[in-house]
Parts: structure tokens; C-alpha cells; sequence
């Protein structure tokens, strides 16, 4: 069946392994393991000493996500750097250079304050007030083009005046057509049907002779 060769094609693919997540992996567990010998050596037995592993790797992850969320940086590095000396310590500590049956008393002091300091920590990293987001600025809507221009009373006294010429041989500027046209088309799409020549000539400020001109040229 071809359903049949195609998943076993699917099960027979290698499965890839990422070797960094791997080391990464190795490397945890050591740290973890040093620092559960460390504090099992420091006088925290039974769970207390699996628990010291476990906050230090916490308080890390932590400030990890603080620097990645990009608020307040010099906290995640304070405690990252902090938990970071932590696992370091534990692993030097335990590399041969102290004798874990004869703990000095500075050490067992640093290892049981440290539940403090990293409660204290993952606090501020989870519950810090976060930066805040500042709403960007709107821009103002342009006007629109719809709108149709109020009337000017004063064109009618800055035209000339109309003197028994006929209203198709008055000149029309450019410009003054092209606002009638905006005004028609407003008219039209308010009430559904054309505008006539006076309210034409009331919307635009201009004698009956240049509206009557005007309105030759919307037909």
C-alpha cells in the first residue's frame, strides 16, 4: 500500500541530535552534582542538598530571560553573574582544591544564606516593575476631500461683472470647474440626484452668469 511505504520511510530517518545541546546537557548535570556534593558537604543532607541545585539553575534561567526580555539589564546581569559564581564556586570547590570532610565555617555561612539571597533574586527578576510601554504617537487624519467647501461671499465681489454676456462664453478658471465638480459630487452622493445651477451658485459664492457657466460644463 503506498501509505504503508511512506511511514516506513518516515521511521527509518535518522533522528538528528544537536551536539551543543548535548554538552549543554553534560554540563548541567555536572554543576548540578557539584553543587549537591558542596552542600551535602556544608551540613544541608537528605533534600536540602538536592534543593541547592536547583534554585542556583533557577535564578540563572531567570535572569537569562531578563536580559533577553531587554528590561532592565543591569539586574540581569547582577544576578546572573551571581548564580554564575555560585556554579562556579561549587565546581572549583569540588575539583580537589577543598577538603569536603573538613568544610571551613565561611563556606557552611555562604551555603546556608544562600536560600535567602536566592529568594531574594528570583523575586525581583519575576515580579520587577517592567519598563513602560509607551503608546505610539497617532498622526492626524488628513482632511477629507469629501467635504464640500464652505461658500465664500466674498468671490462674488472679487469676479468681475456679468454684463448681458451668455454663460458658455464666460471664462472659468481651471480650478474653480474642478471644485464645482467636488461640490456636484457631494450633492449627488447626499441627496441622489444633480444639483441645480442656484444651489450650485449659493454652495460656490459666484454670480448666476459664472454658475450658469459652471453648470455647462458639469453636464
Amino acid at each position: 500500500m503506498p501509505g504503508t511505504g511512506r511511514s516506513r520511510a518516515v521511521r527509518t530517518l535518522p533522528v538528528r541530535v544537536d551536539a551543543v545541546l548535548v554538552q549543554a546537557l553534560i554540563a548541567a548535570a555536572l554543576s548540578f552534582a557539584h553543587l549537591h556534593d558542596l552542600a551535602s558537604a556544608a551540613g544541608q543532607d537528605g533534600w536540602k542538598a538536592w534543593a541547592y541545585p536547583v534554585s542556583v539553575d533557577l535564578l540563572m534561567v531567570a535572569a537569562w530571560r531578563r536580559l533577553r526580555s531587554g528590561e532592565a539589564k543591569a539586574a540581569g546581569w547582577c544576578w546572573f553573574l551571581v548564580a554564575l559564581t555560585a556554579s562556579l564556586g561549587a565546581n572549583v570547590a569540588t575539583a580537589g582544591l577543598l577538603d569536603l570532610d573538613d568544610v571551613p565555617a565561611w563556606l557552611r555561612i555562604l551555603v546556608a544564606g544562600w536560600p535567602a539571597v536566592a529568594f531574594l533574586g528570583g523575586t525581583l527578576l519575576a515580579h520587577g516593575s517592567p519598563k513602560p510601554v509607551e503608546a505610539p504617537a497617532t498622526a492626524p487624519e488628513p482632511p477629507s476631500t469629501a467635504t464640500a467647501p464652505e461658500p465664500n461671499p466674498a468671490a462674488a465681489t472679487e469676479l468681475p461683472a456679468v454684463d448681458g454676456k451668455s454663460a458658455s462664453a464666460l471664462p472659468v478658471p481651471p480650478a474653480l470647474v474642478a471644485m464645482a465638480h467636488k461640490v456636484a459630487d457631494e450633492h449627488r452622493a447626499r441627496t441622489g440626484s444633480d444639483i441645480d445651477t442656484p444651489t450650485l451658485r449659493a454652495r460656490l459664492g459666484v454670480p448666476m452668469p459664472l454658475a450658469e457657466a459652471i453648470a455647462t460644463q458639469l453636464t
